[in-house]
């Protein structure tokens, strides 16, 4: 009697490729957790497609026994008499490593974990969504993803069908009386693809941006990076959305894409203009019964007007999807979590109106949970996950 032992080198790979994929979930997870610090940093701001961003991330380590550190005579064993939720100890903080002191405490193990843009694009964009979107004209957009949806006799070793390659070949040879698996050159099968279209919605982001003497320096970069990451979003997962671009102090102006992330602060404010305009290229443009519409308006809160502002988002809330108006802290109320004048009249006119999204800002790691509060597919449930 003989045999032999042998290794499976595909089983150990795809061992491999799952150990890979886990510890990679895991590193997106640490991520995740820490993506409101992230989008509002400006290197990543201004990163363009393709660069390479380094994260820190603190070591990740497998499970694996430790003995206990207290020094017991026996390894687990305990006073007894213990109840379910008991403390039994606690081990020891490890120390950061920061400050001039010296320490003799264990420190914190960190590696830097990298990515490119697209990669944490797409970690900021999975849970974002155009809220309350309907059913208001289609058009057939070229879709971005490529769909395997058929099979050839030429193609790549890399699209190699095996399963269909097999079929064939046993096919072949059981029409030849000798069935098997022996795979001739004219057995092989690949995979091909092609570009599908998909059917969007027809939808118009209007993006307003107070450019009043009030806005301070943080506060323009607040509106920067809040608009920086909703075009990246819109770009990404609605390709044919369309996006008007409003700049706003005493006069309204629709200005492009580059001047309207470019234009310094001065003069008053009157953020009425802001929505009159929009409601005049509205009605120019974007028929309601077509086009799902969302307005959005970054300012500081101090506003002439603020009536005449309320007025006009009670008129555009009967045909938009939703309203969003973000407000930035400002010196006198940074510390504070009420809105400053115009976010109040907002607040005391709409607080019951699911269609109307207000949020303050007072940090740059309040710019993630706003993307959240306002591109949330339910706003109602994420309200009450932020609140």
């Amino acid at each position: 009697m003989s045999g032999s032992l042998s290794t499976d080198s595909w089983d150990l790979h795809r061992r491999a490729e799952r150990d890979r994929q886990r510890h990679n979930e895991k590193v997106k997870e640490v991520i995740r957790k820490n993506l409101g610090d992230l989008v509002s940093q400006q290197d990543i701001i201004t990163a363009e497609n393709g660069k390479i961003i380094k994260i820190p991330v603190r070591g990740l380590e497998l499970p694996r026994i430790r003995f206990d550190n207290n020094e017991n005579e026996r390894v687990g064993q305990g006073a007894g008499g213990t109840q379910q939720g008991d403390i039994l100890g606690k081990a020891g903080q490890p120390s950061s490593g920061t400050g001039k002191q010296a320490s003799q405490e264990p420190g914190v193990d960190f590696y830097e974990a990298e990515l490119t843009i697209e990669e944490l694009t797409a970690l900021v964009f999975e849970d974002l969504h155009l809220p309350n979107l309907e059913e208001r004209g289609v058009k057939q957009i070229q879709a971005e993803n490529i769909e395997f949806n058929s099979v050839s006799r030429r193609g790549i070793t890399s699209n190699l069908d095996r399963k269909r390659t097999l079929m064939e070949a046993w096919r072949r040879n059981a029409r030849e009386g000798s069935p098997g698996w022996k795979v001739r050159k004219e057995d092989l099968r690949y995979k091909t693809w092609e570009a599908v279209t998909e059917p969007q919605r027809n939808a118009v982001i209007f993006a307003m941006r107070d450019v009043s003497g009030s806005m301070g320096e943080f506060e323009a970069y607040i509106c920067r990076s809040f608009y920086f990451w909703m075009l990246r979003f819109l770009r990404k997962k609605y390709t044919s959305a369309e996006i008007v671009f409003i700049t706003c102090h005493t006069e309204a102006r629709e200005v492009d894409e580059t001047a309207f992330f470019s234009l310094g602060d001065s003069g008053g404010t009157k953020m009425s203009e802001a929505y009159k305009l929009a409601i005049r290229i509205i009605e120019q443009r974007y028929n309601p019964r077509e086009w799902n519409i969302y307005p959005f308006l970054f300012s500081d809160g101090y506003n002439w007007g603020d009536q005449e502002c309320v007025d006009l988002m009670r008129d555009m809330e009967a045909y938009c999807n939703q309203i969003g108006y973000g407000e930035i802290a400002s010196d006198t109320w940074n510390q504070s979590s009420g809105f400053a004048p115009l976010g109040q009249a907002y607040q005391e006119a709409f607080a019951n109106e699911k269609r109307i999204c207000l949020v303050k800002i007072n940090n740059k790691d309040d710019v993630w949970p706003a993307l959240k509060r306002f591109f949330s597919k339910y706003p109602e449930v994420q309200e009450m996950e932020t609140s």
